[in-house]
């Protein structure tokens, strides 16, 4: 595995980059097609653990 980044967006996802592994909670692999993908922080994207932009409907706020 390489370098991977995690950017947390204010008011958004958190962008992971780079070469990883995604699982889910019950430790699923989670597929990804991207080496860059954004992880939803608010709770209400209907493409978890993906972020939809619905943050932006519901004024999801970091702070």
């Amino acid at each position: 595995m390489g370098d991977t980044q995690i950017v947390a967006c204010t008011d958004g996802p958190l962008l992971v980059r780079g070469d990883f592994d995604l699982v889910s909670a019950t430790g699923e692999p989670v597929e990804r097609t991207r080496r860059t993908v954004a992880l939803c922080r608010c709770g209400v994207s209907a493409i978890k653990p993906f972020c939809d932009g619905t943050h932006k409907l519901v004024g999801f706020r970091t702070g």
